[in-house]
């Protein structure tokens, strides 16, 4: 055992300690967290407007803060980039992220000097449990790497803004500097394809042993060191022990992943975004992820079903149940309150409180973490067919992830009344509005990670027939517009216009 290990692995079993008393405690310090957070919120704009000074319960906080999603607190986020302090938390941010948004394009999440470093504490947590569980700390002796977009920043209203991995990358502590590849400056190439040739070249030699990023990302990243080296990854990098993934669904990825790598390896999920790093897997032989209960986040939640109307159930902790669908809604040390985050989860235990996401709150596309949205694909194709006068029928929008060693891409089935004479042309326009409308979309299209959307042209009545088919023609049965795996992408083959 070498040094790191040596330090790591006591280390680690304090911090995996301190997780299970926490688990014990998760509704006492959720409670305590709500008050901590009203108690600094009280002093800001924000706090003044709801009168945080008359809350003393739950109940108070309810009935004076409502439910909000970015849109709504759009005003506020605009304050605090004019350079005003003291909006939803006291002072300014250190950082913005950068996300995609659905009606305003980007969205910029405040990152405080109080949330900043649960973001790393959290990550490091999950690894933590995990090598406790194991019994092995290996991994610290040898190259970790985090496939992250850029770590350079921007400022906005003179504060630093970027993507939450980039940020994240300036969160590794120093003590972990010295293992972690790549280098700085081939984290900052915007490309993907010379970005990823950069990093096989700075890896393939290297004695790799924690690998971590966004599935589709690693799976890449796999395929380019198997390309160059003819050895599957497990053999190239024989220490390799540990997998850290999120962003996007794992099962999609996980056999291709795990074949890449010729055997299997401990594999944690993690469920991070920009508001707050929600929750964790704690242990490989358990199901879900560890609510993070005690990280300056309060939890509320809302059955699914009820979460667009005008007074929704809101319940705590305490109340929820398992198999439940609920709405995820955080109030944060980072100035969110009551903020509707769009995610799904469900509880598949309450002792200790775990869970697993269950999608979003609307249809989606996050097969390669781009997070399009209903309401940008079908801006984006009824804006391009107006202006071209063309009619559409019918639609539905699913990934293509394998493609015969192409580039994946979003294949859309489209049923027109008249096709256009220039389909690929038509499929373009539609692709350059969606790129334009979504961020995360034009950046995998910018990094050569996806190609162009295809459009797949159905014939008359296709979607009828297929309704037909599953028997739910009528009703308030509808197709969905967006789905993240291929069930009705297959099914739709077959009713293909012929050529």
């Amino acid at each position: 055992m070498k040094f790191k290990s040596l330090l790591a692995k006591p280390f680690a079993s304090i911090i995996a300690g301190k997780v299970k008393k926490e688990m014990l405690r998760a509704v006492e310090d959720q409670e305590a967290i709500l008050q901590d957070l009203l108690k600094t919120g009280k002093k800001t704009e924000f706090g003044k407007e709801h009168k945080f000074d008359g809350i003393s319960s739950y109940e108070n906080f309810k009935q004076a803060v409502p439910i909000r999603d970015y849109e709504q607190f759009k005003p506020y986020i605009e304050k605090i980039k004019e350079g005003k302090h003291n909006i939803l938390w006291k002072g300014q941010p250190i950082y913005f992220a950068k996300t995609s948004g659905t009606t305003s394009g980007v969205k910029y999440i405040p990152i405080t000097k109080e949330s900043v470093d649960h973001h790393f504490n959290t990550s490091r947590n999950a690894v933590f449990c995990n090598v406790t569980e194991l019994g092995d700390a290996s991994a610290f002796d040898g190259k970790l790497i985090f496939l992250s977009g850029s770590p350079e920043l921007e400022r906005v209203g003179g504060i630093p803004t970027g993507r939450l991995s980039g940020i994240a990358n300036h969160q590794i502590p120093r003590y972990l500097r010295t293992n972690q590849l790549p280098s700085y400056e081939t984290n900052c190439i915007e490309d993907w394809e010379t970005k990823l040739g950069k990093i096989v070249d700075e890896t393939i030699g290297q004695d790799m042993r924690l690998i971590s990023g966004i599935p589709p990302w690693m799976q890449m990243y796999f395929d380019s060191l198997i390309a160059r080296s003819g050895k599957p990854v497990g053999e190239l990098f024989p220490n390799f022990n540990l997998l850290v993934h999120g962003g996007v669904n794992f099962e999609p990825y996980k056999a291709k992943l795990f074949d890449s790598i010729g055997r299997k390896v401990p594999a944690i999920e993690t469920f991070p975004a920009s508001e707050g790093f929600f929750a964790y897997q704690d242990s490989q032989q358990h199901e879900g992820l560890l609510l993070n209960t005690n990280a300056g986040i309060f939890f509320e939640f809302v059955p699914a079903g009820e979460i667009f109307s005008e007074n929704p159930t809101r319940i705590t902790l305490k109340d929820v149940e398992p198999g439940v669908n609920y709405a995820l809604i955080v109030s944060t040390n980072a100035g969110l309150w009551a903020y509707n985050i769009g995610d799904t989860v469900k509880f598949v235990s309450t002792n200790p409180y775990r869970i697993v996401v269950t999608g979003r709150t609307k249809h989606f596309i996050s097969a390669f973490g781009e997070h399009v949205i209903g309401e940008e694909v079908e801006q984006s194709l009824m804006g391009v067919a107006s202006g071209n006068n063309v009619r559409i029928t019918e639609f539905t929008v699913a990934p293509r992830i394998q493609v015969n060693g192409e580039l994946p891409y979003h294949e859309w089935f489209v049923e027109f009344e008249d096709v256009p004479g220039n389909l690929e042309g038509f499929a373009l326009e539609v692709d350059h509005v969606l790129r334009k409308k979504n961020i995360y979309y034009d950046d995998l299209l910018t990094g050569n990670i996806l190609q162009p959307l295809k459009i797949r042209p159905v014939r008359k009545n296709g979607f009828i027939d297929y309704m037909k088919s599953i028997g739910k023609l009528g009703g308030q049965n509808k197709v969905p517009r967006l789905s993240n795996d291929r069930k009705i992408a297959e099914e739709m083959e077959k009713y293909l216009q012929a050529r």
